[in-house]
């Protein structure tokens, strides 16, 4: 038996935490899956994975074999990439992680012409703000809004900066009054986005001055949908994204407020695995990517998007 397709099976097994979806990702099926990691346990003489009903786990000596052989087949499959017509034209599933926001306005226009660009290669997109981990998550790439990442595996890949605003509906504003300095808000009804750093204060800059004013919002919430909905609704005042609600400004859905004071502009990045060959998959998807954003962005929205 394939002593190189037992190590897949086994590998794939660990990093999807089901033996049935390493199948799936190999193109085999359940059984033979199950004929490979046993045939790799009574050749090692050791059981390298347990099981019951609800899950699995690696054992001791699993988690060392995972170790040492994982490096050995990526390595493996990054040089059949490299040597391969993947390189000209790939193939196969790339998986991005992204906010809602940002898939609905970016990665969801992008498909038709990514696709058409590049059709042997699928998507999956997750959409979810907080951060997963690659490895247990099986994620590609991610698109993150901080600067950098606590994991030195990991490599970052600048979009570019993007301004943020502060709006409202027009019937919010016409029933409660516009601010008209920072120190207003502290009277309104603020719709706040709770994944931000330290997203109670509002640190905000005009010239060579600059105010921290501490809020208590009506709304919080960990997706910028659910903000943007609660503000055309006319519940209050939000703090996005330009990129998000510049739809909505433009057609007077939404209307900025302490337009002449600047919010600290918020990073956009692309993140992966570092790894010795990127996979053609990953690097054509974020060049595309950039050059999508590039191009079909509203100008204002990116104050340094990535040339």
């Amino acid at each position: 038996m394939d002593r190189l397709l037992q190590l897949e099976v086994f590998s794939k097994t660990a990093e999807l935490g089901s033996l049935s979806k390493a199948a799936e990702a190999l193109r085999m099926s359940n059984a033979a899956a199950s004929r490979y990691l046993s045939a790799l346990e009574e050749r090692l003489a050791v059981r390298l994975i347990e099981r019951n009903t609800r899950r699995l786990w690696l054992t001791e000596a699993g988690q060392e074999l995972l170790e040492r052989c994982g490096p050995v087949l990526n390595e493996l499959a990054e040089a059949e990439d490299i040597v391969s017509d993947r390189a000209l034209s790939p193939q196969g599933v790339l998986r991005v992680t992204s906010s809602l926001s940002f898939a609905v306005i970016y990665l969801a226009p992008m498909l038709p012409a990514f696709r058409t660009r590049y059709p042997k290669l699928n998507l999956q997109i997750t959409t979810a703000n907080r951060y997963p981990d690659f490895i247990e998550a099986g994620i590609d790439v991610a698109i993150r809004t901080r600067e950098h990442e606590p994991d030195s595996n990991i490599v970052v890949r600048r979009i570019g900066q993007m301004r943020r605003v502060l709006a409202a509906a027009p019937s919010y504003l016409a029933s409660c009054g516009r601010p008209e300095q920072p120190a207003d808000l502290a009277r309104h009804n603020m719709l706040v986005y709770n994944l931000a750093n330290d997203p109670y204060s509002l640190r905000l800059r005009k010239g060579n001055g600059a105010q921290t004013i501490r809020i208590t919002p009506t709304l919080d919430s960990n997706d910028g949908q659910v903000i943007r909905g609660a503000a055309l609704a006319g519940l209050g005042i939000l703090i996005q994204p330009l990129y998000i609600v510049q739809s909505d400004i433009a057609a007077g859905r939404l209307v900025p407020v302490l337009m002449d004071w600047e919010l600290p502009l918020l990073t956009m990045n692309i993140a992966y695995q570092n790894r010795a060959g990127l996979p053609a998959k990953i690097r054509v998807f974020s060049d595309f990517l950039v050059t999508y954003i590039r191009e079909h962005s509203e100008p204002g929205i990116w104050m340094d998007a990535t040339k």
